[in-house]
């Protein structure tokens, strides 16, 4: 969710801001702890620069509480991943080899005992409202205190952004298909269709947003993009309770490489990948959104499915380069993550390999995205309810229905299965039987491994079935 490109270029203004705030004192005038307390060398090694700054950090390696640890990722962190003093206090606490701001958070995840030093919270916030006084939102007061939060704010990592900086769509302005002329064939884009009202959200203008909040065949939904993760979530933002429907932005931060956003009417922040609010006022409300079925397709494909589909308008209003294959092409291309996330089990998946995930019935499973290559119809189960897949791993393509006690093989083409000598019809939103019966669709979506694992893989089996080759999803 970061800007891939700005981050290295905001390295050298936030050097200058944090070494201008330590020639100034900021962080002794408003905090203020006594220069002979621990909290000052905390607030040395992130705010101070130069000499002072490494005696600082050397000197909390050498006192061996590993509370520390947090505070010198953040002085690495804003100072952009800064000065060698930083590397020898984390290799002196951890007695770990560890190379670099990546793999010190990675070790900070693998280790949830450790917890901050009692400065570090107000370090932190103070931190972060030099990079942007709006991140007081969702920091400030005792929102950031751990006991009312669902993650850790140790983990919490600024995204390269401001809040905002990633500018969502709100209700974007759509064409007819035959006036989207900028799209190729090839164009991946998101489609949904709910009560026969057809729309592609093209990930290379998705891409540059992260959010999309619009309302089609008249129910409320947010498409949330985490492109670090390589999901794009549709939600129902009509929830009971509430007068109306939430609408969501990007904080700027992140979360095990995860897109963090929040709701515009009380600024609680929610975990994208999973859809509940892990800070502020709704923390504690046992909300979580509903999400909705969503394919990933080709623009041919999808087209040709839903001739009278509208398409998101090029015209957004926003300056950017909507290219194909524009936004975030090397992080899409590298096997690498660009922030902390663990991945405990790479011995089947690497960790940017996808997956196809389904959570309902109160179960999730995942279905390696290879397993659909050259077209590929699955029957499997999810808990105890049979399901089929039908997928096309060129095009990332997965959709899953309900199918009862039937087996579905591939069908004549690819809008039709076949079970026994039935023919079914293959709808966006059902598969439809000769005599009419239909099967629901499944609420399902694409991810990278690691964003699966990370959140979900601990309690949810890896999908092992491989079964017939289909003539291939669209």
């Amino acid at each position: 969710m970061t800007g891939v490109n700005r981050v290295p270029a905001l390295a050298g203004l936030l050097v200058a801001i944090f070494v201008a705030a330590a020639a100034l004192g900021v962080g002794a005038a408003r905090a203020g702890p006594d220069k002979d307390d621990v909290g000052w060398l905390h607030y040395q090694a992130v705010f101070a620069a130069g000499e002072q700054r490494d005696t600082a950090a050397k000197a909390l390696g050498a006192l061996g509480d590993l509370d520390a640890v947090p505070t010198l990722l953040l002085g690495m962190r804003v100072q952009y991943r800064g000065a060698p003093a930083y590397l020898e206090a984390l290799r002196a606490l951890t007695d770990e080899a560890i190379e670099g701001w990546l793999e010190g958070g990675l070790w900070l995840e693998a280790h949830p005992e450790v917890r901050a030093h009692p400065a570090y919270r107000l370090i932190k916030l103070e931190a972060y409202e030099l990079i942007d006084p709006e991140f007081r939102r969702f920091l400030g007061g005792n929102r950031s205190r751990a006991e009312n939060m669902r993650i850790r704010l140790e983990e919490i990592y600024w995204g390269g952004v401001p809040v905002d900086g990633i500018p969502p769509l709100d209700n974007p302005a759509m064409v007819a298909a035959e006036e989207a002329g900028y799209l190729v064939d090839d164009d991946l884009v998101f489609g949904l269709e709910i009560d026969g009202d057809a729309r592609a959200y093209p990930l290379r203008i998705l891409g540059w947003h992260e959010m999309m909040n619009d309302v089609v065949g008249g129910v409320p939904v947010a498409l949330a993009y985490c492109t670090l993760c390589g999901s794009g979530i549709l939600y129902e933002t009509a929830v009971e309770g509430q007068v109306q429907p939430f609408v969501f932005s990007s904080t700027g931060l992140l979360y095990r490489s995860n897109k963090l956003m929040y709701d515009r009417e009380t600024d609680s922040v929610w975990n994208q990948f999973t859809g509940e609010p892990v800070m502020g006022p709704l923390v504690d409300s046992g909300l979580k959104l509903k999400i909705r079925p969503l394919a990933i397709t080709t623009w041919a494909k999808w087209r040709e499915r839903h001739p009278e589909t509208t398409v998101v308008s090029i015209e957004t209003g926003y300056p950017r380069d909507y290219g194909s294959g524009a936004v975030y092409r090397d992080y899409f291309a590298s096997p690498e993550l660009m922030f902390p996330a663990l991945v405990r089990d790479e011995s089947r998946l690497e960790a940017k390999d996808y997956v196809f995930a389904l959570r309902d019935f109160a179960v999730a499973k995942a279905w390696p995205l290879d397993l659909f290559t050259g077209g590929r119809v699955i029957n499997d189960t999810l808990g105890d309810k049979p399901v089929v897949l039908i997928g096309d791993a060129a095009s990332r393509t997965v959709r899953a229905y309900r199918r009862g006690e039937r087996r579905f093989e591939a069908g004549v083409d690819a809008t039709s299965l076949a079970a026994g000598p039935e023919t079914w019809r293959i709808e966006e939103a059902f598969l439809e039987g000769p005599d009419g019966t239909r099967e629901p669709r499944l609420p399902g979506h694409i991810a990278y491994w690691f964003a699966w694992e990370n959140f979900l893989g601990a309690h949810a089996p890896l999908g092992e079935t491989v079964g017939e080759t289909a003539a291939g999803g669209g």
